[in-house]
């Protein structure tokens, strides 16, 4: 009898430390997927964060790139104007030539205001220069208008100016600016998106063009 008891015992010990093993191997196989989910996650956030981080390091990069080469071009386009006012320099030098653009510089700013007296300012180099073009300028007004004017001429613009004049009205209310620098200015203006295509071709990032 007593031997049954053990032996039952020793079964029932048996039976109690299979069942304890099986749910440990349970838990354990339910940690490990847990575990593994977890990892998995935070490898995937690293990834997609090295991912995000590679490609800004390439953007910004490529932006690098195209800003180096949008500096490069405006260089090139500075010179180029900087070189086209040498030439207006240059081209003052003409006297012939250079009044005959002064008076149309002069008529111009003239028949913009149509007043009967207008001041002309130009430099202190240009003052001759303007008092031969203003009787051909005043000509000009007569008969655009069929009216005369009185034309002055005044040093009024400062040495750094290449050339051209300001016409201004009677009372000083109202300027033309006809300087060769400002008609530099509106043809630079005019002319960049032409420019810009004939020297470096199209952009392809630019769907429109002027």
């Amino acid at each position: 009898m007593q031997g049954f008891i053990k032996k039952e015992a020793e079964e029932k010990a048996k039976e109690i430390r299979l069942k304890a093993d099986e749910e440990y191997e349970i838990e354990k196989a339910s940690i490990v997927r847990s575990e593994s989910a977890a990892i998995d996650q935070i490898y995937q956030q690293k990834l997609k964060k090295a991912s995000l981080a590679q490609q800004i390091q390439k953007s910004t990069a490529a932006n690098k790139s195209r800003l180096k080469v949008l500096d490069a071009k405006e260089q090139v386009l500075e010179q180029l104007f900087d070189e086209a006012a040498e030439s207006l320099k240059k081209f003052t030098k003409d006297t012939d030539k250079y009044t005959k653009v002064m008076a149309g510089l002069i008529a111009e700013g003239a028949l913009t205001l149509l007043e009967p007296k207008a001041t002309v300012k130009v430099t202190k180099a240009d003052v001759d220069v303007a008092n031969k073009a203003k009787d051909e300028a005043a000509k000009v007004y007569k008969e655009k208008t069929n009216n005369d004017i009185e034309i002055t001429v005044t040093e009024g613009l400062e040495d750094k100016e290449i050339g051209g004049c300001i016409v201004v009205n009677g009372n000083g209310a109202i300027e033309v600016t006809n300087t060769l620098r400002e008609r530099l200015s509106l043809l630079n203006e005019g002319a960049l998106p032409a420019i810009r295509l004939e020297l470096f071709g199209p952009s392809p990032t630019r769907k429109f063009f002027d």
